[in-house]
């Protein structure tokens, strides 16, 4: 990886704003106040402006990652956007972005869509096609929101008064908002350090891919609104368990340990997630840096921004061995080593 860089949305939204918001419910059901920030270790997160695009922003962090690496946009072999959030079906949300920088007309241009592990989906396959020679630098963007969620939802609950639909709900207000880039080459452009992909491996649960859910509810003929609805319980208990399978897996791929491990960048869900995997995995929590707390669940980008952040506030140095992981509704799970 050439260049990691980000985008940050402008709207900071507490946990408490969106609690406030939810008073009637919380007094109906008897729930106190609080109770998002203790559950999930999620102070704060970001929502984009009302007028802002998808397309745009995640334009500006692809300008970002090539300016810092230098590189043109004509020298792109390939073009992937992997966010959940789309303004469109069709075509490619990649195709925009493409036109917005400027790409030669034989780069390949798609999007790649694999809940949150989208980017990782991404990095694995622009690195195959460079393995392969087929080209010599592809970049891998994203970009996430939440905002339109987190209200609906809010709706929904208000209207609904139901605890049952309260626990399946309450994680979509973890959910955050942001835009990255990831720029990887075959070493040909510049001689300066660079975070080396060593290798990764994925295993996958699609028995429980109901458990986390994102789409459509009808509401009639020709009416749909979003809906989201996660069985927190159920994806931590086979998430862990497919998290322990394909973490051994990797261990042996790249002929580690965890001693061997410097630092560890974890999907970004909160912080019962985070510390009941570390301790599975046998990771000491001072390996792993994370950003929900102030920018809760970003989706797809919340591997990739999360190491950008940890990488400019010198955690993750050079030299260091790094291993993403990523778990993903469906259930899927990717783990990445790179020497950074």
């Amino acid at each position: 990886m050439d260049s990691i860089k980000y985008v940050l949305p402008p709207v900071v939204v507490s946990s408490r704003e969106l609690e406030a918001r939810l008073r009637p419910l919380y007094k109906n059901l008897h729930i106190s106040m609080g109770q998002l920030e203790a559950l999930t270790g999620v102070v704060e997160r970001r929502w984009w402006n009302e007028s802002d695009s998808i397309t745009e922003r995640a334009t500006e962090a692809a300008r970002r990652a090539l300016d810092a690496a230098g590189l043109d946009s004509r020298d792109l072999g390939a073009l992937v956007y992997t966010g959940v959030c789309r303004e469109q079906f069709e075509p490619a949300t990649a195709c925009a972005i493409a036109a917005g920088i400027g790409v030669s007309e034989e780069t390949n241009v798609f999007d790649i869509s694999n809940a949150c592990l989208g980017a990782l989906n991404g990095i694995l396959d622009v690195a195959n096609r460079i393995e392969l020679g087929q080209i010599r630098a592809g970049l891998v963007v994203s970009c996430e929101s939440a905002r339109e969620i987190n209200e609906i939802m809010i709706q929904r609950m208000l209207e609904d008064q139901d605890m049952e639909n309260f626990k399946l709900s309450l994680a979509t207000l973890t959910g955050g908002s942001g835009a990255v880039a990831i720029l990887l080459t075959d070493g040909s452009f510049s001689d300066r350090p660079r975070r080396r992909l060593l290798g990764g491996v994925t295993m996958t649960e699609p028995r429980y891919h109901s458990l986390c859910r994102w789409g459509l509810e009808q509401l009639g003929a020709d009416r749909f609104r979003p809906v989201m609805a996660t069985d927190s319980v159920a994806v931590l208990k086979y998430g862990v368990e497919l998290g322990l399978k394909t973490w051994r897996a990797f261990m042996r791929r790249l002929d580690w340990t965890v001693d061997l491990v410097d630092k560890v960048v974890c999907h970004q869900v909160g912080s019962e997630h985070q510390n009941t995997i570390l301790k599975f995995l046998g990771i000491p929590n001072n390996k792993d840096y994370v950003t929900y707390p102030f920018l809760g669940n970003i989706g797809t980008v919340s591997v990739p921004i999360t190491a950008a952040i940890a990488e400019e506030r010198d955690f993750l140095e050079e030299g260091d061995r790094v291993g993403f992981l990523g778990i993903g509704s469906g259930l899927n799970c990717t783990m990445l080593g790179f020497q950074w």
